[in-house]
């Protein structure tokens, strides 16, 4: 503990003597209330550390500090992250005799919970004895105990807060939401929202966006809907809770829906909705509706914006669009980490893994340091392109150079990376070696690396490992039972089909979507209600007879089946888009699941026979260019 405060007091001395002790601006008479005043500006602006030194000078004046001085000089400490300093503004106040008066004790209260010293803070709410008697002690001790994630003792307080018939208000309800957020809590959320129908607070604007904010974090969309729709005068503040809560769990569609209904209730966007938006149509491919927020973006005056600059790299790149990705990087005057990392994400999806190492190495030239994540990207981008010593290269620099310790997110793309290089025997030894602890994915990165090589022996020891660790990801199951088909092995197929029925899987339906006139139209396997079903699956038939004119047998054992029920979903979406869209238009294809070999061939096919057309597949990790008859995977994917 000694340490601690050594180095707490360090830290003190480092922020205050960043401000000089002279300031001309101090207050040099009038008593405590200029300097207060000072303080609370300083306060105001986040100028915490300047706060601080302002209130060293206040009492090297002889000043002496009263009931508004310290939350000022409170609120500095915990911001900054200084309990010591914190426990020396305790005792002056103390000695001030202003200890008892309500806002110095909430605010004691509150800044050692935020420097993590929790059980100081409930020592302060029951040493004074006013503090049972007074709603905003609980509330400081309640919002304190929930921001430390200490449920038991958060839910005990505001049950001892109602049985000493304490008042409670909306402040009291907003401390307790963020503890009903966390996964399994959402009991404790459901009764909150009871008292707050109970006291009347459940129209209270700031609670009524908590609540909402609980249900979308629990992933209770429907309870979320229901409840966005009872609450009155819904602001900006609401319908960014809705956008950005729908596009965490995934709900793409419904995020440009909700935008649409906040635009006709003529609510302006800030940045915070259009990066919800623009997340939303990188998940859809949906370019169009993101265009049209980059002419929002500009409208608004918002072009500076780092944030909705990294949302526009990341939606037009995995949109398809790496010229206009690339274009907003370049004009970008700051540039981040997440900037680099978004636009070499971008290339290294493409599978334009080149120019994804060349910018890697332009980053750390420009001074950039890479963080965990911008490693991912690249390393995914060496894996994609074959790059498998320059990928191992960057799995020991990240170590040796910029010292980090490498993740099982980052095995998982250098196990992926050599197996795809066919060296399955040196990836399972990195599995075992690795520092960090496998995961699925490290796992099921060696499964699909057998699948391309055909080891049978190895990927049974991979999914064995994979399916203790995600039991109910039917991906694996898959996987394992294509390499069995590949192998001519039907009881490995029967196998793998009884553990599945036992388990209660099924395989996902796959689906694909394409954007046409701003509307995002979605295809699934087999599917017959579109409404251009008709036309489609006779455009399908002319096509299968064009292609069966190529002179390449084994590509047409592969098509049969073409226009039958058993019709992948991208095949649809590319009819359709043939049907809708004019000569020389590319065609983009966004698919929820891996691309199957036939339909690769397909696409290669058609575009083979259709010279001026370029299709585009984006499936769940990568990019596939189709023209001419060749798709920029070189096959390898």
């Amino acid at each position: 503990m000694s340490a601690i405060r050594t180095k707490l007091h360090h830290q003190l001395q480092t922020v205050t003597a960043r401000i000089p002790v002279v300031n001309s601006t101090a207050p040099t008479r009038g008593g405590v209330q200029p300097w207060n005043s000072r303080l609370r500006e300083l306060a105001n602006k986040s100028l915490f550390s300047e706060a601080l030194s302002v209130y060293l000078q206040m009492l090297r004046s002889g000043a002496s500090p009263n009931a508004f001085t310290f939350p000022f000089a409170l609120k500095s400490s915990a911001v900054l992250s200084l309990p010591i300093t914190g426990e020396q503004l305790h005792c002056q106040a103390i000695r001030t005799g202003c200890l008892l008066e309500p806002f110095v004790q909430t605010s004691l209260i509150s800044m050692y919970c935020k420097c993590n010293f929790v059980d100081v803070a409930r020592q302060v709410f029951d040493e004074n004895p006013l503090s049972r008697k007074l709603t905003v002690c609980y509330n400081a001790l309640i919002a304190g105990y929930a921001l430390n994630l200490r449920t038991k003792d958060t839910v005990s307080l505001f049950c001892e807060m109602r049985e000493f018939e304490v008042e409670i208000n909306g402040v009291t309800l907003l401390g307790l939401v963020p503890v009903c957020g966390v996964p399994g809590n959402f009991g404790l959320g459901m009764c909150v929202h009871g008292c707050c129908l109970k006291f009347g607070l459940n129209l209270d604007f700031s609670v009524g966006n908590s609540l909402l904010s609980m249900y979308l974090r629990c992933g209770e969309i429907k309870r979320a809907r229901k409840l966005f729709v009872e609450l009155p005068g819904k602001g900006l503040i609401t319908w960014n809770t809705m956008i950005n809560g729908h596009a965490q769990n995934g709900l793409a569609n419904d995020v440009l829906e909700l935008y649409r209904e906040m635009e006709a209730s003529g609510i302006q966007p800030d940045p915070v909705t259009l990066v919800g938006v623009l997340s939303s149509c990188a998940n859809l491919g949906a370019q169009e509706v993101g265009k049209e927020v980059e002419r929002r973006i500009h409208a608004c005056g918002f072009l500076a914006n780092p944030f909705l600059n990294n949302a526009l790299i990341n939606m037009y790149s995995r949109c398809g669009n790496l010229v206009k990705a690339r274009e907003i990087f370049d004009r970008m005057p700051v540039k981040t980490v997440v900037s680099w990392t978004a636009i070499i994400g971008g290339y290294g999806m493409h599978g334009q893994g080149e120019v994804a190492v060349d910018l890697f190495d332009d980053m750390i030239r420009a001074g950039t340091r890479p963080d965990r994540a911008a490693f991912v990207s690249v390393l995914s981008a060496c894996s994609h392109a074959g790059l498998t010593d320059k990928g191992l290269h960057y799995l020991d620099t990240m170590e040796q150079k910029f010292h980090l310790s490498p993740g099982a997110e980052h095995y998982s793309c250098v196990v992926d990376l050599l197996g795809r290089a066919g060296r399955l025997d040196e990836a399972h030894g990195l599995i075992r070696n690795m520092k960090a602890k496998p995961d699925g994915a490290v796992w099921g990165a060696l499964l699909g690396a057998c699948k391309i090589h055909r080891n049978v022996e190895l990927a049974e020891l991979a999914f064995e490992r994979v399916v203790e660790l995600e039991p109910t990801n039917i991906g694996y199951y898959v996987l394992l039972s294509n390499i069995y088909t590949d192998a001519g092995d039907s009881e490995g197929i029967l196998r793998i089909r009884v553990m599945m029925r036992e388990r209660k899987l099924k395989k996902d339906p796959g689906c694909s979507y394409v954007e046409f006139k701003g509307r995002v139209h979605l295809f699934v396997s087999g599917d017959r209600s579109h409404p251009q079903s008709k036309q489609i699956y006779e455009f399908l038939d002319e096509l299968e007879c064009k292609l069966k004119e190529l002179d390449q047998n084994r590509a047409n054992e592969q098509l049969r089946g073409l226009s039958g029920m058993g019709v992948h979903s991208e095949k649809l979406a590319v009819a359709f888009g043939l049907l809708n869209t004019k000569e020389g238009a590319e065609i983009v294809v966004m698919k929820n699941l891996r691309i199957c070999g036939d339909c690769h061939l397909f696409m290669k096919l058609v575009s083979k026979i259709l010279p001026r057309r370029e299709f585009v597949v984006r499936d769940p990790t990568r990019f596939h260019h189709f023209r001419n008859g060749v798709c920029s995977c070189k096959d390898y994917w």
